[in-house]
Formats: structure tokens, sequence, C-alpha cells
């Protein structure tokens, strides 16, 4: 049986800010390239992965669509990373990569004839004069969302709006205080028509009686258009959330409509902070797409103990009747449209929540402590062989997936390994009682170990909880 999972990519893929864009039938994911145990974020050149809009279980992967040593200005430095890009059709047929290299403030674009072809370097954007856009004191040029309208206008979006950030962090260039900038192109898709204008989603320094207050604009411009009206999609000054602002014009003003979804879950039920998260949280970015009949958001999640080795995931939205968003639960089984099926094995980097003993915290770029659970693959950096699992499991550590049709579910494996002698709770909601005990005890090698499970539910969560002695790290569970 063929099912989606999060992340919905194979788990040796690192593919962050991801934008979703359906060019004939098939979506198509543009994000920046992480590289697995990383030192800084989107070391590899970009690659792209698409799916048939009809079977979003179906991604294939379309390889390097471009690379950094292809960019006019000739980027090879190990650490000028390619930020996170976005792609459009433009009014002539072409498909247009915009995309920001390093912190040089410049925008650059790619061009090519399919979605997922091979993209040749076209040009920088540009004001009229031929000045590069970034090279007249504006605030840095940053993420760059690029958009075209119904009356085929091209709308750039960009920004970026840390706080008290030194300039040497920046490149020389200033964050933006007055949040999103946006310009409108000219049919060459490189010229900028008109000048700098601000679309009214403010950053920290400036949010103070807007009603964006805890949701500023910080990072990941990004628009759609959905039933005549527009939203504009963010990254927030918090880091583990998607917004959106909404408006009735590409250049705004926007008004503040709430979170999309949170990589922690932050916002919904108990977890109410950062520090009472459902996850290791860390920065996201990405999109929404109306998709076969229904909206998702995509987003990311972080791995390996930092921000650096990062992961496509996606949910299903809800749009109320009055237009605006339900804030999207994060899950094991976002693009699959319904509960995962009781029986099957099913690999442990699947799990949506994961914390340890003493909670969760914002993950930086340095690596987080040896005490804490995460999510790792064997080996280096590389195009095959998935094997991500959870780590450095140790007493107190809780992670959970959702949702399985537990209906059928007698028994249930797990596949575990490491010098731990403890006890494996399993319970059917994040705070629930045990309704289920699987001893554990020292292999070297992954060992399995099975229980009883009687649920007779179609839609559940599976949480575990371990309580015991030293470490293990788990492979996979089997549902039967």
């Amino acid at each position: 049986m063929k099912q989606a999972f999060n992340p919905f990519l194979p788990s040796y893929e690192y593919i962050p800010d991801g934008e979703p864009h359906i060019f004939d039938g098939r979506v198509y994911i543009y994000g920046s390239h992480d590289r697995y145990n990383g030192i800084s974020f989107c070391l590899n050149d970009y690659v792209c992965w698409s799916a048939p809009v009809d079977d979003l279980t179906d991604w294939r992967y379309e390889g390097v669509i471009y690379r950094k040593i292809q960019d006019g200005k000739k980027y090879v430095g190990f650490l000028n990373s390619m930020f996170a890009p976005d792609a459009c059709r433009g009014p002539d047929g072409k498909y247009y990569l915009y995309y920001f290299i390093g912190y040089n403030s410049i925008i650059s674009v790619a061009v090519c004839n399919e979605p997922a072809g091979k993209y040749e370097f076209l040009g920088f954007v540009k004001y009229a004069d031929g000045s590069l856009l970034g090279s007249k004191g504006e605030p840095l040029q940053f993420d760059p969302g690029i958009f075209v309208d119904d009356d085929n206008k091209v709308y750039l979006y960009t920004g970026f709006g840390p706080v008290n950030y030194p300039k040497i962090l920046l490149g020389g260039h200033r964050a933006t205080e007055n949040g999103a900038m946006c310009f409108e192109l000219e049919d060459d898709m490189l010229t900028i028509k008109g000048g700098l204008n601000y679309i009214g989603v403010p950053g920290k320094l400036k949010s103070k009686g807007t009603g964006y207050e805890g949701h500023e604009f910080f990072e990941a411009a990004s628009m759609r258009k959905f039933n005549g009206e527009y939203y504009f999609i963010y990254s927030s000054f918090s880091g583990h959330e998607l917004c959106y602002a909404r408006g009735n014009s590409p250049m705004g003003p926007f008004t503040f409509g709430g979170t999309l979804v949170s990589n922690g879950d932050v916002g919904l039920g108990s977890h109410t902070s950062p520090e009472t998260a459902a996850n290791f949280t860390g920065n996201t970015h990405g999109s929404v797409d109306f998709i076969n009949g229904e909206y998702y958001v995509f987003y990311h999640r972080q791995t390996n103990r930092h921000q650096f080795s990062r992961q496509a995931c996606a949910e299903r939205l809800i749009m109320r009747p009055d237009g605006g968003f339900d804030q999207a639960e994060i899950t094991s089984c976002g693009l699959n449209g319904k509960p995962l099926a009781g029986k099957g094995t099913y690999s442990s980097h699947i799990a949506c929540n994961l914390y340890g003993k003493n909670g969760t915290r914002f993950y930086g770029v340095m690596k987080g402590m040896r005490n804490e659970p995460y999510f790792t693959q064997s080996g280096k950096d590389r195009e095959d062989n998935p094997d991500q699992y959870i780590a450095n499991i140790s007493d107190g550590t809780v992670f959970g997936f959702k949702y399985f049709d537990l209906r059928e579910t007698k028994r249930i494996t797990v596949r575990v390994r490491g010098n731990a002698t403890g006890i494996l709770f399993i319970s059917l909601s994040e705070k629930g009682p045990s309704v289920a005990e699987i001893p554990v005890s020292p292999s070297s090698e992954y060992k399995d170990f099975t229980v009883s499970l009687s649920c007779n539910s179609e839609k559940s969560p599976l949480f575990f909880q371990y309580k015991g002695a030293g470490r293990l790290d788990m492979q996979s569970m089997t549902l039967e």
C-alpha cells in the first residue's frame, strides 16, 4: 500500500524552504538544499522533486536543476549558501527561478523552458538605470518570493527582519524594520517598475498597534491568491511558525490572518510556548497551495540537533467560510489524506513529536547537548539508502506518531539498539495512560521487542515514553 508520510521526501533528502507550485498537473517543490550534518545553511545545489496532483505519495526526483557555479558572480565559496529560491511561469511561458546567494543583497534569476529542467543564468534584478537591486542602500534583499498575477503582472517579494544583528553578519547591509518589501517587475522578469514598496507586514520594531504583535515578519516572503484574495505567507520573528496576512491587492495593505503551522505545534492545545512545544523547534519556511481540491501548507522540520539539516513536511489546511485558515497540526501522515494503515512497518523518522525529559528548545546554529533525543542517519550526505532514525532516547524521552487506523492492530514491534534497560510505555495520547509496555534490554545490534496492542480506533496517535537506564536508538516499528 502506497502512503504519504512526513517528511514526504526520502529521509536522506534535506530540502527546507519548500515552495510548492502546480504546473501542468504536477506539483513541484522548489527549496533550498541542506547538507546532512552541514556546518551552515543551504550548502548543496538546487534540486527539484515533483508529484502528480492526484497522487501525493508518488514523488519523483527531478535531479539538479541549478548549480551555484552558474551564477553570474561565480560565488563558489564553501559558505556562500544558496538560500531559499522561488519559481514561477512567466507571461512568456518560460520558467524563472529567483534566488539569493550569501549575504550580497543581490537577487539572481535563472530561466528554463520546463519546470524542472536545467536552468541557465539570466541576470540580476535591477532598476531601469541598470543598477542592481540592493546596491542603493536598500535593506537586505533576502528569500525572494515571485508571483505572477492573473493579469500577468509580476511581483517580487523580499525582506529580512532580525533585530540587533551586526551588519558584518549581513554582508554589511541593514535589516528591514518596516517588514516585507515588494517590487513590480517588467516583462523581462529582471527590471523593477517603479521603486520599493512596503506592503504593511511589519518587522519586530514596527509592530506595536498593528495587529501583528507576536507574529511579526522575519523572512520567507511568499504570495498566493485564492478566491480572488491575496495571501502573503511568511516566517514570523519567533521562527518556528508560518503566518499569513490577507489583502485585496498584491502590494497590500495586508491584515494579519493567523498562524498556518508551527513546527512545534506552538499555539495548539497545551503547547503554549516554544518551551512547551511538541518538538525541538527551529526556523521554518514554506507556502500554501490548493492541490486536487485541498489546501496544504508546506514547511520544514529540524534534524541532527541544529538548523543545518532540515526536511520538507506538509499538512492539510482547513479554510474557514470567512476565508481564513485554521492552524494545522503537525502529523506523520500529512499528505496521506487519512490515517496511516494499522498494519506494516514504519520508520521511526516519521515521528511528528519528539522531546526529552527536560522538554524542548529552539535549535540554534550550534549542535544541541548530547543528552537530547534527535533524528539522524548513518554515513554521510548522499542521494540513496534512506536510514534516518531516532537517536539518543534516554529516560523521560517522549516521541509520537499521528495518526493511525488501529481498528485491526493486535501487536506492535519496535526495533531498537543500545545499552538501555527499561520500558517503553505506549499511550494513545500525549499525556494519556499507558495501554501497553515494552521491556527493552541492551543490544549492540538492532533487536525486535513485541507486545500486544488493542485500541480499536479509526484515528489514533501512538506515543512512546522511555523510562529506565541507558540510551537506545529506534529504527522502526511494525504494526500487525
